[in-house]
Parts: structure tokens; sequence; C-alpha cells
């Protein structure tokens, strides 16, 4: 395109994608909703709550005040605050520079990476119980899923942000919703019953408050803190919906909400119909829904819940897939990646970085599949994936304090109350529980052998810091011929 200026003539060029972009499209706050709903909220985390108890109330009070809400309200000024895509990528670099920005949305981007195998896994585990639950434990048939399902979702994204948040609404309404409120609607009606309660509703302290002598009782702490990860993500569409100022926190903080009662709620209600000791994470979370569905004689439905949950996770696999790279784009458009990985689709898509993480997560998964040894440590990646999100998590909220005294005079049009003051208060409660969770990722979990805890200690404090090193390397070594043609010329 040609612009006159000031007597000279610019030449205005989009970036070379063989194709003409398209105009981008315009999502609505219930898309929205829908979308970052779709990143955060799953039925698979309800067993886990179930098998605390009472206290589930307490941890989830605790992960929801500690790390929901300041992550919440700091991704809600920093949204509207800087609305253009790129989300924590722009926030962190707009505090610290664009090496930290960089280093801020590689960690986003790698850690989904790793964590989408155990996601993947989960909805192959729920299909065999479509068909037959022996399969869940079949290999061929959990790495067939794994690579059919993130090749598929890949490949519908790459049809653009219309299509995805599609994806998204349709997955999280059926596959998330659905299942959900049909738990807690079930869970009610059984507790009205009459039938025996499994759970022990006495109001003590032993019921309310764990017991934090125990190590056990603190790394749950730490679990439950992560189940509410991943509400910021959404910030990278912050850009594509209509008036972001105002509509990127109403989004944000409905979600957070559903993703609180949801969790909750379901979680209790699972509570109150399996016994406790009858809920087993290592048996898996259908088993977990096989029992409560057979206290009410519908066993027939545990197949259609299945499907459901499944459809849920992959839309959940789905939105993952385009989040983090969307607010990588910006970063590569600055030239911190190279050429190849700056491209875009006709859809304004990043095909070749879609391509590229599609085949990393089929190379961990050929590797836990095929290779021998290797499986033994596929519980490590859980962990690994915590330390590398809260390295994000930790930028930024610093990112918010630093912008507080930098970046003064930008209009957020949402700012967290009380000044200054108030925002070293949200921001101090996110880092000192990010601090927290990420010295407890470092115990060594049940499956390790007694003595080996120093082994894993090491293992955890080399591979975050080989990850964190990774984009700090990249931005030292980049090239200037990354550095994309703006498209303006004077001629």
């Amino acid at each position: 395109m040609i612009k006159s200026s000031g007597g000279c003539v610019k030449v205005e060029s989009s970036k070379t994608t063989g194709k003409p972009s398209a105009a981008p499209h315009k999502i609505n706050v219930f898309t929205l909703v829908m979308i970052t709903a779709a990143f955060v909220i799953s039925v698979r985390n309800l067993p886990m709550m179930a098998e605390t108890g009472l206290n589930m109330i307490f941890y989830a009070l605790i992960a929801a005040l500690a790390f929901l809400v300041p992550t919440a309200l700091v991704s809600a000024e920093l949204a509207t605050g800087w609305p253009e895509q790129g989300g924590v990528y722009v926030w962190v670099k707009e505090a610290f520079g664009e090496r930290l920005g960089f280093t801020a949305i590689w960690l986003q981007w790698f850690q989904m990476v790793i964590g989408m195998v155990a996601v993947l896994v989960f909805i192959a585990g729920s299909l065999a119980f479509v068909f037959n639950p022996a399969l869940a434990a079949n290999k061929l048939f959990i790495l067939a899923v794994v690579l059919v399902v993130y090749w598929g979702a890949t490949y519908l994204n790459l049809r653009g942000m219309k299509t995805s948040g599609r994806i998204s609404t349709v997955c999280f309404l059926c596959g998330v919703l659905v299942p959900g409120l049909l738990i807690i609607i079930l869970g009610i009606v059984y507790l009205l019953s009459g039938d025996p309660v499994q759970l022990d509703l006495t109001l003590n302290t032993a019921n309310l408050i764990p017991d934090f002598s125990s190590i056990s009782n603190i790394v749950l702490l730490a679990g439950f803190i992560f189940i509410f990860a991943g509400i910021e993500v959404s910030a990278g569409h912050a850009n594509e919906v209509n008036n972001p100022q105002r509509n990127y926190p109403v989004a944000i903080f409905i979600a957070g909400l559903i993703l609180f009662l949801i969790n909750v709620m379901g979680g209790m209600a699972v509570a109150i119909v399996v016994p406790q000791q009858d809920i087993s994470l290592d048996a898996g979370i259908m088993v977990a829904f096989t029992d409560f569905f057979a206290a009410f004689g519908i066993v027939w439905l545990v197949p259609i819940i299945a499907l459901l949950v499944a459809f849920g996770a992959i839309g959940q696999i789905s939105t993952w897939i385009l989040g983090p790279v969307k607010g990588l784009q910006v970063s590569a458009d600055t030239g911190d990646l190279p050429p190849f990985l700056q491209k875009v689709n006709e859809n304004g898509i990043p095909k070749n970085r879609l391509i590229l993480q599609a085949s990393l997560v089929s190379v961990f998964r050929l590797m836990f599949a095929l290779v021998p040894g290797v499986n033994n440590a596929h519980w490590m990646l859980p962990a690994l994936t915590i330390l590398v999100y809260l390295v994000m998590y930790l930028l930024m909220f610093l990112a918010a304090i630093r912008l507080r005294y930098s970046r003064p005079e930008v209009h957020r049009a949402y700012r967290i109350a009380g000044g200054k003051a108030g925002m070293w208060f949200v921001s101090g409660v996110g880092i000192l529980t990010v601090l927290f969770t990420m010295i407890v990722g470092f115990f060594p979990p049940k499956q390790i052998p007694a003595g080996n805890g120093a082994l894993y200690m090491a293992v955890m404090g080399v591979g975050l810091i080989i990850i964190v090193l990774i984009p700090l390397i990249i931005y030292q070594f980049k090239k200037p011929g990354w550095i994309p043609d703006t498209g303006k010329k004077e001629v």
C-alpha cells in the first residue's frame, strides 16, 4: 500500500506470507470467556479435589485468594494498559526490556509444549472408556490418539481465530460445562436423597484446616495453586476482542469465577458420593467417575461422559495450541526468531510455529511410548512444567510493579485499587505464592525411592536452569537478518 507523507512517498507492505492477510476477526465477550475458560477449566481435577475431603475448601480458597485473584487482577490491568497482541511478552518487555520479554513468552510457550503431553494422555484414557477401558493401558492406542488429536487440532487452528474460538466455545460447553454441571446436580440429588454421605461434613478444625506438619499436605496446596494457572494466556487475544479495555477484565473475572465454582462444587459432589478410600488418582479419573455414576445406577452413562470429557480436553488442547503462539508472534516480529518461524498464513496464523510445536509434542510422546526406560521419568514432566511456568509468573508480577513506576502515564482502563501500595500488595501476594510453590516443586514426590531425593532435586534444578537459559541464548545469538522488513521505505 502507498501512502504520501511530508512530500515523500512511503511504501507500506505487510509481512511476506505468500498470501494477503485477511482482516482480523473480532471476538465478543462470550467467546473470550469461553476461550479463557477453555484454557484453565477441566473436570479432570475433580477427583484430586475430592480426595482431600472438606479440606478442599481451605485449599481452594487459599489458592484462589493467593494466586488466582492476583493473577486475574494483574492480567486485567496489564492487558487494558497494553491491549495489543503479545500478552506477557509485551508486559515484561515494557518493564524489563526485550530480552526478558522474550524469555517470559518463551517459557509460557515451552511449558505448554511439555504440559500438553499429559492432557493428551488424559484424552486417550477418557476415550478408552468409550470403547474398552483396557485400552487405557495400551501404549499404541494412547500414541495414536495423541497424534491424531494434536495434529487434527493444529490443522483446525491453522484456519484462523474464528475457527479456534468456535472450537473452544463448543468444546467447553459440551465437554466441561455439561459434565461438570451434571456431576454437581447429581451430587445435590444424592445429598437430598438420604443415602449415606461418603464425605465427613463435620465442621471441626481437622476437617476444615489441613495438617501442614505433613509434607504431603503442603505439596497438595501447591497442586491446588497450579489448578488455577493459565488464566492470563487469553491476553494473547486481547487485541482481537471488541473494546478490550472494558471487555477483557469482564471476561477474565467471569472465567475465574466459573473455574472456582466448577472445581469446588464438582469436587464436593464426587466426595459426597464416592468413598474417599476409593478415589485413587493413580487408578485414573474415569474410574472415580465410574464409581460416581454407579451410585445412581447409571453406569451406562460412563461412555457418554467419557466422550464429553475427552471432547472438553480436546478444546483445551486446541485453545492452548494457539494462545502462547499468538503471544510469541509479536516477539517474532521484532526479530527474536528466525524468518522461517515468523511467517503467518492468510488467516494470520503462524503456521510454521504451529507445525514445529506439533512436531515437538509428537517427539515427546513417541519417546515415552517407544524408547525403553524413558517412561520411568514420565511423571517428572508435570513437576518441571510447573517450575517453568512459575518463573514466567514471577516475571509477570514483577513487571506489574515496575510498570507502575516506569510507565505511570499509560492509561489502564482497569487499575488495581490502592495506588502503588495496592499493586505492591496484590503482586507481592502473587510473588510469595509463586516462590512458595517453586520451593515445594523441588520436594521429591512419593514415587521417588528413599535416598534418591537429592538426585531428584538436582535433575529438577538443572532442567529448570537449562530451559530458562535457552531463550536467553537464542536472544544473545540472534542475527540482524532475523529482523523483518518493517515494510516502510522512503522512495
